[in-house]
Parts: structure tokens; sequence; C-alpha cells
């Protein structure tokens, strides 16, 4: 029967969630990287190019990158657009990655948009010299979901870099560049200047360039590149920024200095001076995206109160509090620091870290050591993971061999840490505040979210 009979190269449709996820695990990983655009290119013409559908916000940068991307998105939902948003890596499920209208895509949905890419990928895969990594599938299939959906705009996170990212198929009205630090510099460059011009790649012909506070180097490769390609530049500290900011229960309270106006009394529920300024520059993004007009104020203050960024600064339990953060390179445990300085009377603070064994742990653990009493050396069950005992002892030589345990599993360093923290008054706090600090890698911070943080409880 001629409804029976089928290509036997064509791959076979998913039916489950799991099945997808199978699916896209079994392609070049995420951490094997070959710079070009041609695969991603070739996949997303037989798509029928859909990242051309809808303008695009695009943001690079070294940190803060997904909470202002959330951020982004939960300004223009205000404004009664339809959104769609890119983000990686998951905390906890593949699903994360695509979201349209605020909320990842249900399994289902996720499960017709690989089914919907599908039949395209094998043809690529025969076509060129290297099959399409898992990243390049996703991008495909998310901006083939975002044309489908349809949105209004699509809010996009690199995944690594800028210029050869496969999200660089799209040409973005604006492009958001974050502060730039090293990370990746085995792909990325050595130098924060070098790690600029491969990020700068996002900005495009006639694009507005949002531009977070950056050193004077990387600050130079940016603006010559938007002079180069005729891009209009909005720069933190000059049109744009932070007016001030009181850390309060909850979050804080921020006066923003827009393009268009100032916006006072906006309450954010994140903590630290980072969120502050990843929100100034959020507004910035909207703001340049939607024209000459400032935004309604209450609008504003509306959206940033709504905001959430799973796994940054996330408190997900009490007695004893314990915190998630998904700092994972030097610049970020150094905002990390000041947030908890700034916002937390934590005494004793016990650190529970895993990192991936591509970091630089020490750059991590230097800039954690004055705001933990105790440190559990861990490891997330990935077989990128840094083993415990490499990690302990890397933070011996930090934090003294008395401060620094040893629990391989994450549920026991999780559970020895919160011991610890309650047994506040062992380390001379009779009140005993203490709290866990969970960090080090996102996916150490994912799979502890899982652990804590019960099924469908926020």
């Amino acid at each position: 029967m001629s409804d029976t009979t089928h290509d036997a190269d064509a791959p076979r449709l998913a039916e489950t969630f799991e099945e997808v996820e199978d699916a896209l695990l079994s392609r070049w990983p995420e951490t094997k990287l070959e710079p070009s655009l041609d695969r991603i290119q070739a996949f997303t013409e037989l798509l029928g190019d859909p990242q051309r559908a809808y303008p695009v916000i695009h943001l690079t940068g070294t940190n803060g990158k997904t909470s202002t991307s959330r951020m982004i998105d939960t300004l223009l939902r205000a404004l009664d657009l339809r959104t769609g948003r890119f983000t990686s890596p998951h905390v906890e499920r593949m699903t994360e990655r695509i979201s349209v209208d605020g909320e990842p895509l249900s399994d289902e949905a996720f499960v017709r948009a690989f089914n919907d890419v599908a039949p395209y990928t094998h043809l690529v895969d025969a076509d060129q010299p290297h099959p399409l990594s898992f990243f390049e599938t996703v991008v495909g299939m998310a901006y083939a979901a975002f044309a489908d959906a349809p949105v209004d705009v699509a809010v996009v996170e690199v995944g690594m870099g800028g210029a050869w990212d496969a999200t660089n198929v799209a040409d973005a009205a604006v492009a958001v560049v974050l502060p730039i630090a090293v990370d990746h510099a085995q792909y990325l460059g050595e130098t924060p200047a070098a790690i600029a011009v491969e990020k700068s790649g996002i900005i495009k012909p006639g694009s507005i360039a949002v531009l977070a506070q950056q050193t004077p180097e990387v600050a130079e490769v940016l603006l010559a590149r938007a002079t180069e390609v005729g891009a209009t530049v909005a720069r933190e500290g000059l049109e744009f920024g932070v007016v001030s900011r009181t850390p309060a229960v909850g979050g804080q309270v921020v006066s923003l200095q827009g393009l268009r106006a100032r916006y006072d009394d906006v309450f954010l529920p994140l903590y630290g001076a980072h969120q502050a300024q990843n929100a100034a520059v959020a507004l910035a993004a909207v703001e340049a995206f939607a024209g000459d007009a400032a935004l309604d104020e209450d609008v504003v203050r509306q959206a940033f109160a709504e905001v959430t960024s799973p796994g940054r600064l996330e408190i997900v339990r009490r007695s004893p509090t314990i915190v998630l953060d998904a700092a994972h390179n030097p610049a970020g445990a150094e905002a990390l620091g000041a947030a908890l300085e700034d916002s937390f009377t934590f005494s004793p603070l016990i650190g529970v870290i895993g990192v991936m064994a591509d970091k630089d742990a020490d750059g991590l653990l230097a800039a954690l050591e004055p705001h933990l009493a105790h440190l559990i050396c861990s490891q997330n069950s990935t077989d990128r993971a840094m083993p415990a005992d490499r990690l302990a002892e890397a933070a011996r030589e930090i934090f003294g061999e008395d401060r620094v345990t040893v629990a391989p599993r994450l549920s026991d360093a999780i559970d020895q840490a919160a011991a610890l923290a309650e047994a506040g008054e062992a380390f001379g706090d009779p009140l005993g505040s203490g709290a866990v600090l969970v960090t080090g890698s996102v996916v150490t911070v994912g799979e502890a979210r899982s652990l804590l943080v019960r099924e469908g409880r926020r």
C-alpha cells in the first residue's frame, strides 16, 4: 500500500519527548564546535529561512544573557507583543530552551517542533562534511517554531561567541552585548578583546547595538564593529544605566535611566548589582526596539515585578535557606559574591560546588572564598564534570584543609551542607542563621533544583 511506503533514509518521526531528547543528544554535543555557519545556513534555507519571518533581539556576552533575555521577554509581552525566546543551556529540561509567550514549549509542542524539522536534518547531514550538531538542530527547531506561532519578535541568546554561533543566521534589529570577560578561551580567545571580536559578529548593518558597561579595550572593539557596519550605538553609563538601587526584601528597588525616559521605583525581584545592570540593558533594548516614544512607567514597573530567573541567586528552600546560582566562571562568581554581601546576612554560608572540567576552577574558588565558611566539593552527573577529588585539591590550596570536605554525590553534599548550616553555632554564630549556596555550573544547579524543588512548585 502506498501510504505505508516511505523514504528509507528519512528519520523516523518522534512520538514522545524522550525520543526527541534521545535523537538530539545523539548528535554532536554543544561542547564540540566547528566554527562555520554552513550547516545551519543550509538547514534554515531548507526550512524556508524562518528566522527572517520576525524581528530579532539578539544577545551575547559572557554572563547575564539568560536573565536579561527573560527581562526583555517579560517587557515585550507587557507591550502586548507575542514573543519567542531561545536560551541555553537549560537548567532542568530541554524544553526550557524554546519559549513562546513566556512559557517553555510543552512536551507535545517540543515533539511537533522536532518533527517539523526532522525530515530536513538528514538532507543537511548527507550534504555537509559534518552532520548538524545538537545545538544547530535546536536552533532550527526554535526559529521554525517561532515562525509557526507566529511571534511578533524573537529574543535569541547566542550559545557561545557570536559571529559563527548558529543563532547568527538571524540579522538582529537590536544586538545586545552584555559584559565580556574570559570564558570558553579555547574557542573564543585568551583575552576579552579577542573574545569581543567574535561576539561583535551579532552587530549587523542597520541594527541598534545596546552595549553593557565594558572594559576600554572591549568597548573599542565593539564600537569599531558598529562603525564598520553602520549600526547605531547605545552604551550603559552614557545613553542609559542604573541611576540608583536599594536592596529590598525579595530583591531590590531600582531607578533606571532608559533611552527615552527615566523610570523610578521599579521593584526587581532578583538580587545583586549585576541584575540591576541587566535590567537597565533589557529596558534599553526594548526601548530601542519599540521606537521613539517612552514606555508607560506602570507597564515597565509591572513587567519587572514579574521577572523570574531560575537558578540565578534563587532561594529554593528555607530552614536552612538554600540558594542556587549558576555562576560558572570567575566574573560570574565575583558578581555572585558581591550580591551575597549586598543582599543577605547568612552566617555561616556553606558552599556546595560542582564545576565542569574545562572551567577556571581556581578563579571561581578564589572569588567565592571570602564569602564561604566551609566548602563541600561535589560533582554533577555529566561526564564533563570535574571529579570532586580534583576540585577539592584546588580548593584546599585556596580555602585551607579545614574548610574543605568532599562529597561526590550532589544529594549527599547538599545534606551535609544543610546540617553544617543548621549547626551554625559551631561556627561561632549562636543564632544559626546559616544557609547553603549551590553553585559552579548551570548543570550542577539544575540537578540541585530537581532534587530540591518538588514537581510543580516554583
